[in-house]
Parts: structure tokens; C-alpha cells; sequence
């Protein structure tokens, strides 16, 4: 029994002297591989030695880069040492340089920064209203008794000189006795001596006369009452104008007062169309320009007309100004409260004002855009000066330069600067800039420049995203960041 116990503790010993020379021969082989060889200064924490600045960096954060080892500032893991090339030690550049395979790989697309004409179309909705230059409410300019109504229903149609209404006035049975005996007077006057006299009589008959016309009464009425010498107990009174009749206030049999209103009436050969645009558009939409639109009664045909006021006050609902535009509507179609869809189509000059060609050098009135005239004047309809078309907004003539353009997604928009990437064309591999660029406003699928750009450069169109990116991940000026650089921390992080 002690022979097979000295036996135990003898393999016990055994093994233990085996992981001793196990762990030794271990401790030997890891400071062999760790010491660094001769003209070898490399190591797994230390850099190579290349002459130049090592920088350090997160391996969760690329953007951290300092000067020395240490711990991360966001995120306190262990600084690891970044291999540099030639390229990467611009780090104070915008700018990236990538091989040929890595720009395919990016799908990167460039276009060239254009100057020419820039034409767009604003796209509004509205609907038909009444002209309101040409309501008329018809009323009473006696008072009396409405013993008929010839346009008894609403929407019924009246030309001017139609017959409205008739009216019984004790009123207009004096003025036409007054009338009669005035007549009579310079009928018995017209022997007599004295001037004076035969010309107080006829004057008291132009007096009648007019009252009569003021009260609503036509020439051939007044001359049918001289002449038969008799007052008549009714009066029909006349539509003074055409339209129609799209409100009625009164009954027959009804009393009216001086001045109760009897009938509204519209003139409908020519309407209004009123668009609500919003306040992005505003900026291409002028006075006098032209506007086609549509309506769903009459698919397929375009109707045209003129813009004749734009409202200065927006909608705070809606954030829309309305544009007023005359349409002439010689045969009735279009009707009020009809909907519509327009289009405006603008040309933009280099300096954001508008081109129309038909306009350019004219004279317009400031209140009816139809009355034009190539020369100073004043409007026959409401006589007021004639007002240049370059005092509107519009361009003088065709420009000789045309506005700078570029694609609409070439520049990177934060809110309060815009970024666009530049192909250098003097590098042997794709090299792309970055440039700051102050915009213009958008014109459909482009960006007026107003500086930061030349005619001919190339700009990146597509995967501009990509070379931001990678200008972020190497801790360089990029849209995000524009002060990027060694050593700084992104402002997201700051006091983290």
C-alpha cells in the first residue's frame, strides 16, 4: 500500500513539473515574437516611423484625431494609431481622391454648370368667379308699387334694354303732369315778346325731362308722353345693361322704397378665374403674364387669359396668395364656380426677372392688362398713365446672358448652406472638391447660382452623398461638418 502511494504522488508531481515547463517555454516564445527586429520598429501598439506625425484615432469613432495615444472622448475605449497615406494628410481639405474602380464602385455622376435660358411651369387650381367689374344690382330710383316682374326667376338671361319690371308711383304721375304742363307753357309762350319768358318756359321742360331720365325713364318714353299728352298710371323700366340675373330681391305686388334693391345682374362675357398660389411660386408669377388652364366641362381645350391682380396678403390657412385672372367668355361656357387647373409658363432671365417677349418694351395700363401699347399713353378704359412693363418685374429684352444653372440634385442643402462637390479636371485620379455655393431659387428640376460656380465646371449629380460620407468618416470639412479637421470633436458630441 505505500509502494502504490509513492507511485500517486510521484505522476502528481509529474504533471505539475510538465506545466511548469509548458508555462516557462510559453513566457519565452511571446518575448521572442514581441521583440521588435533589427530595422524593424514595428509593434502591435507601435507605429511605423515614417518621419511624419502619427495620428491617433477610435476604432468606433474615425473622426477622433489626436496627436498622441489615449482614450476616446465619447465612447473612453483605447486609441489606436492610424495608417496614413499621401492623400489622407489633407485633413484640412474637402477634398477626396479616389481610383478609377472606387469612383465606378460609387456610381458617381457629374454634369456640367450650364447658363441658358431657364424656363418653368407654376401649376395652380382654381375655379370661375363673376367679374366683379361687371355686377350691377338694378334698383328702385322711385318709390312705388311693383305690379309685375317680367324676370321673375333667378338665372334667367337679359340683354340691354329689356324689359324689367313695371312700376306704379304716385310720384311719376306728378312728374309727368309737370312734364305736360311745362309743354304747354312754352306752347302758349311761343308768341311772345320777351325772350325771357319763352326761355323760362322751355327750361322748366328740360327740367321735367330730366327728372324723368333720372328716374330711369328712356328718350322714346319721355317724347311718347309729349306727344300723346296723357300720364300714364304704369311705367316699365329697362335693363340698362346685359347678363344675368343671379339674385332677386323683391315680389310683384311688392313696395319699394328709393333705392331697394330689385335685381343683381353679371355680365359672363368675360369672368374671372381665381388660383390660389403658393409663396415659393410667387417670385415667377407677374402682372399681365399670360395663364392656360383647363376645366373638366370642357376636357381637352385650353382656355387662356390674362393675370390682372395678384393679392399682396397670404392665406394663413392655406400659405396661398390668390391670382386674379381675366378670361374672356364671349359665349357663355365658362360658368362661375366651375373648377380649373392652370398652368404658367416662365422664362427666367440671369438677374431672376422674367422674360415675355410679347411684353418686353411696352406700355400696360396698371389696372387692365389687355390695354397694351409700345408707347406712353393712358388707358381708354379707366384713363389712368400707362405704366412700363419693366417697372412689373419683366426683362427689358432677351438677356445676353442667361441665368447659371445646375442640377437640382447636385447641391447638398442643410438649411443654412449649400455644398456641392467639384470634379478637378488637372488631377490624375478622380479628385472631388468640395465647394460651398449661395443658390438661387429652384426653377423645376434646376438651381439658379448666384456665385461659388464658373460656366463648364463639373459638378457631382449623383453620389455626392458617397463622397460626403467618406470626407466624414476621415474627419475632413464636409457638409455636416464644416470645420472638421485633426483633433476635433463633432459638435453633436460636444460636453458628452
Amino acid at each position: 500500500m505505500a509502494a502504490k502511494g509513492r507511485m500517486a504522488w510521484l505522476m502528481v508531481l509529474g504533471r505539475i513539473a510538465k506545466v511548469i515547463v509548458l508555462l516557462g517555454v510559453g513566457m519565452v516564445l511571446g518575448v521572442l515574437v514581441a521583440r521588435p527586429r533589427i530595422g524593424d520598429h514595428s509593434g502591435p501598439t507601435q507605429p511605423k516611423s515614417t518621419g511624419q506625425v502619427q495620428i491617433w484615432t477610435c476604432s468606433m469613432h474615425p473622426q477622433i484625431r489626436l496627436p498622441k495615444p489615449g482614450l476616446c472622448p465619447i465612447c473612453n475605449m483605447e486609441l489606436i494609431p492610424l495608417e496614413t497615406s499621401q492623400a489622407d494628410q489633407r485633413t484640412d481639405l474637402a477634398e477626396l481622391t479616389v481610383s478609377e474602380v472606387a469612383a465606378r464602385l460609387m456610381d458617381i455622376e457629374v454634369a456640367p454648370v450650364q447658363r441658358r435660358p431657364v424656363s418653368i411651369q407654376i401649376r395652380m387650381v382654381g375655379k370661375v368667379e363673376y367679374d366683379q367689374t361687371r355686377l350691377a344690382i338694378i334698383s328702385a330710383r322711385i318709390p312705388g308699387r311693383l305690379d309685375r316682374l317680367y324676370a321673375d326667376y333667378t338665372g334667367i338671361q337679359v340683354r340691354k334694354g329689356d324689359h324689367l319690371v313695371e312700376l306704379y308711383s304716385p310720384q311719376l304721375l306728378t312728374a309727368q303732369q309737370e312734364l305736360l304742363q311745362a309743354v304747354g307753357t312754352v306752347e302758349k309762350t311761343a308768341g311772345a315778346t320777351l325772350q325771357t319768358v319763352r326761355q323760362s318756359a322751355q327750361d322748366m321742360v328740360e327740367a321735367a325731362r330730366k327728372k324723368l331720365r333720372l328716374w330711369g325713364l328712356t328718350a322714346e318714353q319721355i317724347k311718347g308722353i309729349e306727344t300723346s299728352g296723357r300720364v300714364a298710371d304704369h311705367m316699365t323700366f329697362y335693363a340698362p345693361i346685359g347678363g344675368i340675373v343671379i339674385n332677386k330681391h323683391v315680389l310683384e305686388g311688392q313696395y319699394v322704397s328709393e333705392g331697394s334693391p330689385i335685381y343683381t345682374i353679371a355680365d359672363l362675357s368675360q369672368v374671372w378665374v381665381k388660383l390660389d398660389a403658393y409663396e415659393s411660386d410667387l417670385q415667377w408669377l407677374r402682372y399681365g403674364q399670360q395663364v392656360e388652364f383647363t376645366t373638366v366641362a370642357f376636357p381637352g381645350e385650353v382656355f387662356t387669359g390674362t393675370i390682372a391682380f395678384i393679392d399682396p396678403v397670404l392665406d394663413p390657412k392655406t400659405r396661398t396668395a390668390k391670382v386674379h385672372v381675366n378670361v374672356p367668355n364671349p359665349d357663355g361656357r365658362l360658368r362661375p364656380e366651375m373648377f380649373v387647373k392652370a398652368v404658367v409658363e416662365t422664362r427666367v432671365a440671369g438677374d431672376g426677372r422674367v422674360i415675355d417677349p410679347a411684353l418686353a418694351g411696352n406700355w400696360i395700363c396698371p389696372m387692365h392688362p389687355e390695354v397694351l401699347k409700345d408707347g406712353p399713353g393712358r388707358c381708354q378704359r379707366c384713363g389712368m398713365d400707362l405704366v412700363t412693363t419693366e417697372s412689373l418685374g419683366y426683362a427689358s429684352a432677351e438677356p445676353a446672358e442667361f441665368a447659371l444653372v445646375i442640377p437640382a440634385s447636385a447641391p447638398l442643402i442643410t438649411g443654412t448652406r449649400a455644398v456641392v462637390y467639384v470634379r478637378k479636371t488637372d488631377t490624375n485620379e478622380p479628385t472631388f472638391e468640395g465647394r460651398q455655393v449661395v443658390l438661387g431659387p429652384r426653377a423645376g428640376d434646376v438651381y439658379l447660382v448666384r456665385s461659388g460656380l464658373a460656366e463648364g465646371e463639373l459638378v457631382v449629380v449623383r453620389g455626392n452623398f458617397k463622397i460626403d460620407s467618406a470626407l466624414q468618416i476621415q474627419a475632413r470639412p464636409s457638409m455636416m461638418n464644416p470645420q472638421a479637421g485633426p483633433g476635433q470633436t463633432p459638435p453633436d458630441h460636444l460636453g458628452h
